[in-house]
C-alpha cells in the first residue's frame, strides 16, 4: 500500500474510531483533549470524502464504502436539526443516530480489521497548536 493510501486510510480509520466509541469514552475523550465539537467535524467530513477514493484503490472494500456513505447520510440528517448540539452528553448518550453511527463505524473498523486503536490511542495537538 502506498504512504499515500496507508495515511488516507488511517485518516478514514481514527476518524471511525472516534465514531464508534461509546458515549462515556467520547466525552472524556473530548474532556481530556478540550475538543469543541465543532474542531471535530472537518475532520469528520474529510474522513468522509476520503472513502470513495480507498475504495477505487482498493483498499478499503465496497461494503465499507456503502456503510461510510451511511455515516455521511446519517451524519447529514442529525446536522439538519441546526437546534441540537449533537455532541452533548445527553446527545451522545440518548441519539438514535449516535447509536447508528456506532454501529456503522464499528462494522466498518472490524470488516476492514482495524479493530487494535481504541480511542484513547488517538493523539491530539496541544490546544495551542491547533
Amino acid at each position: 500500500m502506498a504512504l499515500d493510501t496507508a495515511w488516507r486510510r488511517g485518516f478514514l480509520c481514527r476518524f471511525l474510531v472516534v465514531v464508534a466509541a461509546s458515549a462515556p469514552d467520547q466525552r472524556a475523550w473530548r474532556e481530556e483533549h478540550d475538543i469543541l465539537a465543532a474542531q471535530l467535524a472537518p475532520d469528520l467530513l474529510l474522513g468522509l470524502r476520503l472513502a470513495p477514493g480507498l475504495a477505487e484503490e482498493g483498499a478499503l472494500s465496497g461494503d465499507s464504502l456503502a456503510d461510510v456513505k451511511l455515516i455521511g447520510a446519517v451524519l447529514e440528517e442529525m446536522t439538519r436539526d441546526g437546534a441540537t448540539d449533537w455532541w452533548t452528553a445527553e446527545a451522545l448518550s440518548d441519539s438514535p443516530g449516535w447509536v447508528r453511527l456506532r454501529e456503522l463505524a464499528g462494522r466498518v473498523l472490524v470488516r476492514e480489521g482495524e479493530t487494535g486503536t481504541g480511542l484513547r490511542d488517538l493523539r491530539v495537538l496541544p490546544r495551542e497548536n491547533r
